[in-house]
């Protein structure tokens, strides 16, 4: 999605994520370290400023992430359970992206998670969060990627078990509501952020958010370790692209031990 759904230009991308950081804000002092952000994953012009305001709570961590584990919806190829990569790298306009291999060998152990390439080829629900993830984050980190498919949450909160660490960072990347009018799309996802900050994961229908079934078993997970969530900004693509005719619902949030 490089020259598509962000800048493919290394010196243009790395100055529009910095644009959209200082635009979000840094978070309050003293804030708590978290263990995980719900994002958004478009366009950055509509869903780069919600997105910003969960990464900018990342930008002043003091202590280092080892692994990355972004998990995202599949978009162009169904799935029964999970997907993990082959691959050894993503590459990037702002740099190559070493993927945790051992990691993703152990997963695909399990019945429900897959090794395999062609679901992560066309996929942007992951790689859009690239680029923000290279620029707050020091060097030295490595990324799990997994695409959820239909799969039972507590199967996803099992394989973020397997795949945590004392020194990793879970990224959950989903969309809200879909081509509903502005006002519309507003209530159904204050109601859908209501659900995440209260860890309902059964809440959460599949017309709420594209990514549902990653946020349903991230939610699991959540509740099962006693993770807060706090909502950071709510917005449509109305609000930060115009159109209010037919938007896309964009959340951020926070988890937090």
């Amino acid at each position: 999605m490089a020259g598509r759904f962000y800048p493919g230009n290394r010196r243009r991308l790395a100055h529009e994520v910095d644009r959209l950081l200082a635009t979000a804000g840094r978070a309050p002092e003293p804030a708590p370290r978290p263990v995980g952000i719900i994002v958004p994953h478009a366009g950055y012009v509509y869903s780069g400023p919600v997105a910003a305001t969960a990464y900018a709570q990342l930008a002043q961590l003091a202590d280092p992430v080892d692994r990355v584990v972004v998990l995202g919806p599949s978009h162009f190829v169904p799935l029964a359970g999970c997907a993990v990569p082959a691959a050894t790298a993503f590459e990037t306009p702002s740099g190559r992206v070493p993927i945790d291999a051992d990691c993703c060998e152990a997963l695909a152990q399990r019945p429900d998670v897959v090794r395999s390439d062609p679901p992560h080829a066309r996929e942007h629900a992951i790689e859009v969060q690239l680029p923000f993830l290279l620029r707050v984050l020091p060097a030295g980190w490595r990324l799990v990627p997994v695409l959820v498919g239909r799969t039972a949450p507590s199967a996803v909160a099992d394989l973020l078990d397997a795949a945590d660490g004392s020194a990793s960072l879970v990224v959950c990347s989903t969309d809200l509501s879909h081509y509903l009018d502005h006002d519309t799309a507003v209530e159904r996802d204050r109601r859908t952020a209501e659900a995440i900050v209260a860890r309902r994961a059964g809440a959460i229908g599949d017309r709420d958010a594209c990514g549902a079934a990653p946020l349903r078993g991230v939610l699991t997970w959540a509740e099962r370790h006693g993770h807060r969530v706090r909502l950071l900004d709510l917005r449509t693509s109305g609000d930060t692209a115009g159109d209010r005719s037919r938007v896309v619902g964009y959340g951020a949030f926070t988890l937090l031990p």
